[in-house]
């Protein structure tokens, strides 16, 4: 077993934000060369549907590209250079990632269960009729052709979609507004992408290395976050990598890490300390509340899936992140009809509050005009 090396939380914390690319204003570079270039980077954005602000993954990269547009990302999925699968969540992907859906893929074509069951005569229609007649969305199929569920009424077609869709015999060639657009695969993927099933070998070897390039350090657990069944393999595969030296073993706070040899040539880098950002609860930096706690100190949890009487915070709670450390967090959301910013409550943590508003106030104006606003409005402030 090779020897760990030490960390203080301050490096970790400063390697974690360098690997997600808030080193400097425009660490991927700007517009949708930034925006393909973060994607690429990151290795996914997690899509979501919650819009009382901007959706999640147009936050996410707002985050961290300047001049960031809403349509690059619809730009970049007809352009074949991104595609939508599922990650730990629905996601944004780079091209590159494409063979490594697979397994997931395959594994519910033979009979893994998704989310539900479809009956395959079903599905055979569907998919007989987007052959036939090219790309259709849920809206194109029969409305009457409904089924109850303990979550309500879906149209038997979305569903069979969505499982062809998981399958990999479909994909989502565009979206039209938020709604997907599904086509063959053979006729939205392009005839270079590299469509070969990984080994095992393979696939555990991309799920570590594109998690420490754009996470800087991490545990199996968190390499193989709400992925089933995979971690005690991650745990043997790094070890095994740590032994030959493609990875080295950090401790920081008593605690265990794996991290690129790599890692002393990024600590090596500025980080401004005085950058504010609005994070979505959704962005990659956060999306693991566990880890969050353990490095930042910062307890997190969205709280929209929340009974309302038992919110903490408030619905939709935007973590802000100052520097290198989480100063507070504001429930948010925007009026689209009068384009006012209403920031519900505001709670800042263990800084100066005089020296945070110094630094916030511009920061929640941009934010603002990336929601489309024109005005701010801040209700309560809560200083702790």
């Amino acid at each position: 077993m090779p020897q760990s090396q030490r960390l203080s939380l301050a490096q970790a914390r400063k390697l974690v934000l360098l690997s997600q690319g808030f080193s400097r204003v425009g660490a991927f570079g700007r517009g949708k060369k930034g925006t393909l270039a973060a994607i690429n980077h990151l290795g996914y954005i997690q899509i979501d549907t919650i819009s009382v602000i901007e959706r999640a993954h147009h936050h996410t990269l707002w985050s961290r590209v300047p001049f960031y547009r809403q349509r690059y990302l619809n730009e970049l999925q007809e352009s074949r250079q991104v595609f939508e699968y599922w990650s730990h969540a629905a996601a944004y992907l780079p091209i590159e990632h494409y063979r490594f859906s697979l397994p997931r893929k395959s594994a519910i074509l033979n009979g893994e269960k998704h989310w539900y069951q479809v009956d395959e005569k079903v599905l055979k229609q569907v998919l007989g009729r987007v052959a036939a007649e090219g790309p259709m969305q849920s809206k194109d199929f029969d409305s009457a052709q409904k089924m109850k569920t303990g979550w309500g009424e879906f149209k038997i077609a979305k569903r069979a979609l969505e499982q062809l869709f998981m399958r990999g015999e479909l994909m989502i060639k565009r979206r039209v507004g938020f709604q997907k657009v599904y086509d063959l695969t053979e006729r939205v993927l392009a005839s270079d992408v590299d469509q070969t099933m990984p080994s095992e070998e393979e696939h555990l070897r991309h799920l570590i290395f594109s998690y420490l390039r754009s996470n800087g350090l991490g545990t199996p657990a968190q390499m193989g976050h709400l992925l089933k069944g995979i971690k005690p393999k991650l745990r043997d595969a790094c070890l095994a990598l740590a032994e030959n030296g493609e990875l080295e073993i950090l401790e920081v706070d008593g605690k265990g890490y794996f991290a690129l040899p790599s890692f002393e040539s990024v600590l090596a880098q500025r980080l401004s300390k005085t950058q504010i950002k609005i994070l979505s609860p959704f962005d990659n930096l956060l999306i693991q509340r566990d880890r969050t706690r353990d490095l930042f100190g910062f307890d997190y949890q969205i709280e929209c899936y929340v009974t309302a009487s038992k919110r903490k915070y408030g619905y939709f709670v935007l973590p802000i992140l100052w520097g290198r450390q989480f100063a507070g967090r504001m429930d948010a959301k925007i009026e689209r009809k009068t384009g006012e910013l209403k920031v519900l409550k505001l709670y800042v943590e263990n800084v100066k509050i005089d020296e945070f508003f110094a630094a916030f106030y511009p920061a929640l104006q941009n934010f603002c005009e990336f929601n489309g606003g024109k005005t701010v409005a801040i209700g309560d402030v809560i200083h702790r």
